[in-house]
C-alpha cells in the first residue's frame, strides 16, 4: 500500500484534467491511500529565487501561503502524480509555481520515490508533451525516482472531451497498477 499525492494544476472545475484525476483516484484508492491537492483550492505564490530557504530554520520559505500544506503532504507521500492541462507546451502556471517552490532543501525530507504524469491538451501534435516529458525525465534522474507511468491525452479541447478518448481508462489502470 502506497501513499499517493496528486497535484492537479487545473483551475477549471470538473474539466478534463479533473476527470483524469478522478479516474486515476478510483483506480488507486483500491490499494492505496490517496490525497489530491488542487491549485483551484490553494493560494500559492511563485518562487522568487531568493534562496533564503537554504538558511532559514527548517528550510521554510518566507512566504506564508498554502505551500506549507504541500510540503507536509510531500513528507507523507510515497508516490507523486502531477496532473495538468497543457495550454502552451507546459504545465499550468499555477502548478509550475508549486513545482518551483519545491526547490528547497526541505525536499530532502520528502518520502517520494515514484513519480507519474496525467496530462491533457487540446492539440493533436505528436510532440505536444515533449517539453514536459523532457523536464519529467530530468526530475526522475536528478532525484532518482521511479517512473510510475504516464497518461497523455491529446485532442481534448472542450470540457468533457477527455471522455471521448481512452484517457479515463488509462488513468484508472495507472492508478490501479500502483501498490
Amino acid at each position: 500500500m502506497s501513499k499517493i499525492l496528486v497535484l492537479t494544476g487545473s483551475v477549471r472545475k470538473n474539466g478534463n484534467t479533473d476527470m483524469l484525476v478522478e479516474a486515476f483516484v478510483k483506480g488507486a484508492e483500491k490499494n492505496n491511500e490517496v490525497e489530491v491537492i488542487s491549485v483551484e483550492n490553494t493560494e500559492i505564490n511563485p518562487c522568487i529565487g531568493c534562496n533564503t530557504c537554504f538558511t532559514r530554520d527548517g528550510n521554510e520559505c518566507f512566504q506564508k501561503d498554502d505551500m506549507s500544506i504541500v510540503y507536509e503532504k510531500m513528507k507523507w507521500a510515497d508516490v507523486l502524480i502531477i496532473a495538468s492541462p497543457v495550454y502552451f507546451y507546459g504545465v499550468s502556471a499555477q502548478l509550475k509555481a508549486i513545482i518551483d517552490r519545491m526547490h528547497t532543501p526541505m525536499r530532502d525530507t520528502f518520502r517520494v520515490k515514484k513519480l507519474g504524469l496525467l496530462l491533457v491538451g487540446a492539440a493533436t501534435l505528436p510532440e505536444l508533451f515533449d517539453p514536459i516529458l523532457n523536464q519529467y525525465r530530468l526530475v526522475l534522474n536528478f532525484f532518482h525516482l521511479e517512473d510510475t507511468g504516464k497518461v497523455l491525452v491529446r485532442g481534448a479541447k472542450d470540457k468533457g472531451d477527455v471522455q471521448k478518448t481512452e484517457g479515463l481508462k488509462e488513468a484508472f489502470a495507472l492508478g490501479a497498477s500502483i501498490k
